[in-house]
C-alpha cells in the first residue's frame, strides 16, 4: 500500500497533468465516492493544460462552460488549441473530453505584466481575523449526516464563513456572504500553481450564495440540485493561495432554476486579487422544496 498523501499534495498531484502528445494532456480524479467530477477540479486542470503551452505571461482572465457531468472513474483528456501568440497577449482554448464527448470548455488569456493605471474597490472592514473563526468542520457540523462520508474527508482548502455558515438557516435571508479560504498546506512558489489552485477553490461556496436568499443549504441534495454552468475569473494582482484570502460574494438574481453569483477575492493585506462571476443550476427537488422556493414555505 502506498503512503497516504496529505490533501494539498494530493491536489497538486491532480493538477500535475500527464502530457500525451503535443497540446494534449491527461488528468485524473481523486479516489472518492463522487457522482460527478468537482467542477473546480476540471477548471483547474484545464488552466494547467493551457499554461503548459504558454512561454511568457500570466493568465489574466478565463471563461469556462461546464457542458456535461464529469465521470470521476476515468481520466479526462485536455486538448489545447493555440489561438494566438502576440507580443503582449496569448490566448488558449481548452476542451475537456470523456467518453468521446466534450464535458468542459475553457478560454484563457495570458498577459505579460506592464505598468498602467491602478484603482480597486476597498476590502470590507468587517471580515475580522480568519484565525478567530471556527474551522470548516465546526461550522458545517449540523450537516454531518447529510454529507455522509464526505464530511470526514481531508480537505485541501480551508473555508471559514464570516457570520452564518450555509448550515445555519437562522436569521433573515441574505444575498451576500464572506468566506475566508486558503490551501491547508504550503505550496511551491510558482505563481501558475497558485493561480490554478485558486481556480480550483473559487468553485467552492460561490453557488451556495445564490441559495441563501431562499433558506436552502447547497449540500443537501434532497432539497436542491446544484451544478456550475459557467465560470469566469479575472486576475488583477499577485496572491498566494496558501495564505488567507477573503472571498466577498453576492447574488444579484436567480430565475428559471438558475442563480448568478459574483465574488471579489482579496489578500489579507487588502489587495483585490481576483474577480469571479458564476451562474449555476439551482433546481428545487420535490414539491415541498419547490413550494418553499416560491415562498410557500418559510420554515
Amino acid at each position: 500500500m502506498g503512503v497516504m498523501q496529505n490533501p494539498v499534495e494530493e491536489l497538486l498531484a491532480i493538477l500535475d497533468l500527464e502530457p500525451i502528445e503535443v497540446n494534449i494532456f491527461r488528468g485524473t480524479s481523486p479516489d472518492e465516492n463522487r457522482q460527478r467530477v468537482f467542477g473546480g477540479q476540471v477548471a483547474g486542470q484545464a488552466l494547467v493544460a493551457a499554461a503548459r503551452t504558454v512561454e511568457t505571461g500570466l493568465v489574466h482572465s478565463l471563461h469556462a462552460y461546464f457542458l456535461r457531468p464529469g465521470d470521476p472513474t476515468v481520466p479526462i483528456l485536455y486538448e489545447v488549441e493555440r489561438i494566438r501568440d502576440g507580443r503582449s497577449f496569448t490566448t488558449r482554448r481548452v476542451r475537456a473530453i470523456q467518453h468521446g464527448k466534450a464535458i468542459f470548455h475553457l478560454s484563457a488569456s495570458f498577459h505579460s505584466p506592464e505598468p498602467g493605471m491602478e484603482h480597486q474597490m476597498p476590502m470590507p472592514s468587517d471580515a475580522g481575523d480568519p484565525e478567530d473563526l471556527p474551522d470548516w468542520r465546526t461550522q458545517m457540523e449540523p450537516l454531518r449526516k447529510v454529507m455522509g462520508p464526505f464530511f470526514d474527508r481531508p480537505r485541501p482548502i480551508d473555508l471559514r464563513w464570516v457570520g452564518r455558515s450555509p448550515a445555519d438557516r437562522s436569521g433573515p435571508a441574505a444575498t451576500e456572504q464572506k468566506v475566508w479560504m486558503r490551501a491547508t498546506g504550503r505550496l511551491p512558489d510558482d505563481p501558475v500553481i497558485h493561480t490554478c489552485v485558486l481556480t480550483y477553490a473559487s468553485d467552492m461556496s460561490l453557488l451556495d450564495c445564490t441559495l441563501r436568499p431562499h433558506g436552502f443549504a447547497g449540500w443537501d441534495a434532497s432539497e436542491v440540485m446544484t451544478a456550475s454552468l459557467d465560470h469566469a475569473m479575472w486576475f488583477h494582482r499577485p496572491f498566494r493561495a496558501d495564505e488567507w484570502l477573503l472571498y466577498v460574494q453576492d447574488t444579484p438574481s436567480s430565475s428559471d432554476a438558475r442563480g448568478i453569483a459574483r465574488g471579489l477575492i482579496y489578500t489579507q493585506s487588502g489587495d483585490l486579487a481576483v474577480s469571479v462571476v458564476q451562474e449555476g443550476l439551482i433546481r428545487p427537488v420535490g414539491e415541498r422544496a419547490r413550494a418553499r422556493a416560491a415562498g410557500g414555505v418559510t420554515t
